[in-house]
């Protein structure tokens, strides 16, 4: 097998594109054999790697446990890997479509086929299993790929390239090294599908180039996530659930929740519980070796002027578990902060906020809600912790998300068979699930035609039986 090409800035990406794209037309779309080996591969590759990966995004970030990462990216790696290659042969299989009255001479199908050479542009927040799981797609798509991870994670990086070198040619799959600059030169790459996760202002940006060559986009990305606690629903699992999904990665996540709107009556009961449960879940305060730093010095620098923008605004800030002996926190690390009262016109209540931060807002009703939700893009997730009653309806039925989580936090994106995917500002188009084996591919149509055709009667000089077939199909003509 030969090594996979390191594609750096000087090396012409449109001509290992090329080269893909060729050798994709002359080995022809891979069978279900050749796509299980190549998904077992990479399954392999992971596990092989599994401490290097670790060490890499700890390194990356400052301090991220390996448990963390483990949990939240190389187990859902493995699982997305073993639930395409189970269900291939199904996602493959022709489907059978109706075919008109008219026409029940012919039978109808669709096939889905291989795009040709997928690109995979992935962030920075969980580099790996967000490179390697769209990845994993393309590859069960029949595809070839070229991916280009974050240069914000340049350690992850590397062990990527090593790792996918381990396991592919690069006519299968190939890795762009480079900052920003590489970053625009290959998202306007002639590509037959490109999938991006990041921001919305990049994102706005990916579309646009890749608009240019008529390149199908599928776009993962963020948005303002609120968590809706109905009124009487702030307990131990609500809360322990709520610390988790803000705090995982230290709230670095697409989906975490972006801010709360809690009952005016519970608000203490919410704030004094969820101190409560992030000294439970990390009992040295921000030095705990569970939580995780901020992955670098401007994410962290502004995420502190969203929070100082809103104290001299008047907002009541706290920071849970900062201890005497835990304030001089490593290097880059953000403790767990709650917002309350902040100015509707603040910055943080505006701004996808992507850190340990949580503005905490009250309501009185639930038509309040869905009023403040609607304001705002549409997000990528919505959180409703209580019960499927008249106003938890209300709320599912008049708001618009990506996904939906009933009393839980980031849960959905774990269950393989349920699509993700944004919507409006958050997105567009969806992977996991059968959704994202059929987003990089192409469902062609076919019609197979009888012996017998209706076109041998429905043809000029038109006569009485085209008569009849259009008094089947509009009716008979009114006098």
């Amino acid at each position: 097998m030969n090594h996979l090409a390191d594609v750096r800035p000087t090396t012409d990406m449109a001509g290992v594109l090329e080269r893909q794209r060729r050798s994709f037309l002359h080995d022809g779309p891979p069978g279900l054999a050749q796509r299980r080996a190549a998904l077992a591969r990479l399954k392999a590759a992971v596990l092989a790697f599994r401490t290097e990966l670790e060490d890499a995004v700890s390194a990356d970030f400052g301090h991220r446990s390996r448990h963390e990462t483990g949990l939240m990216e190389l187990a859902g790696v493995v699982e997305a890997i073993g639930y395409l290659s189970r269900r291939l042969r199904r996602f493959m299989k022709p489907e059978r479509r109706h075919v008109g009255l008219l026409h029940r001479a012919g039978r109808a199908h669709v096939e889905y086929q291989p795009l040709g050479v997928v690109g995979v542009m992935s962030p920075w927040n969980y580099p790996v299993s967000l490179t390697l799981i769209p990845l994993a797609t393309a590859l069960a798509a029949g595809n070839r790929a070229m991916v280009k991870p974050s240069e914000l994670t340049p350690r992850t990086s590397e062990v990527m390239r090593q790792l996918l070198a381990s396991a592919f040619s690069d006519e299968e799959v190939a890795v762009v090294i480079g900052g920003p600059e590489e970053g625009a030169r290959f998202s306007g790459l002639p590509f037959d599908h490109l999938f991006f996760t990041g921001s919305t202002p990049v994102g706005r940006k990916v579309m646009v180039a890749a608009a240019r060559n008529l390149v199908p986009v599928t776009l993962e990305l963020g948005g303002k996530s609120p968590l809706v606690v109905a009124r009487g629903h702030v307990d131990e699992r609500t809360l322990r659930s709520v610390v988790f999904g803000k705090l995982a990665n230290a709230g670095q996540t697409c989906v975490a929740p972006d801010y709360a709107l809690v009952h005016e009556d519970d608000l203490e009961a919410f704030v004094a519980g969820y101190l409560e449960t992030v000294a439970a879940f990390y009992p040295a305060g921000p030095t705990s070796p569970d939580y995780t730093s901020i992955v670098s010095e401007r994410h962290h620098a502004r995420l502190v002027g969203l929070v100082d923008e809103a104290r001299r605004r008047g907002a009541r800030v706290i920071e849970a578990g900062v201890r005497p002996e835990s304030a001089a926190t490593r290097s880059r690390t953000l403790a767990p902060t709650l917002v309350i009262g902040a100015p509707d016109d603040c910055a943080l209540l505006h701004e996808e906020i992507f850190g340990p931060v949580l503005p905490v807002r009250t309501y009185r009703d639930m038509g309040e809600v869905i009023d403040l939700v609607n304001a705002g893009p549409r997000p990528l997730a919505l959180y409703y912790f209580g019960d499927r009653d008249r106003d938890g309806e209300r709320l599912l039925q008049r708001t618009t998300s990506g996904n939906v989580g009933i009393n839980h936090t980031l849960m959905h994106v774990a269950q393989d068979d349920l699509p993700f995917g944004g919507v409006g500002a958050s997105g567009m188009g969806a992977y996991h699930g059968i959704e994202g084996f059929r987003a990089m591919s192409h469902a062609k149509g076919v019609y197979v035609q009888g012996r017998w055709s209706l076109s041998r009667l429905l043809h000029a000089p038109f006569g009485r039986f085209a008569d009849f077939a259009l008094s089947v199909t509009l009716g008979r003509r009114r006098p």
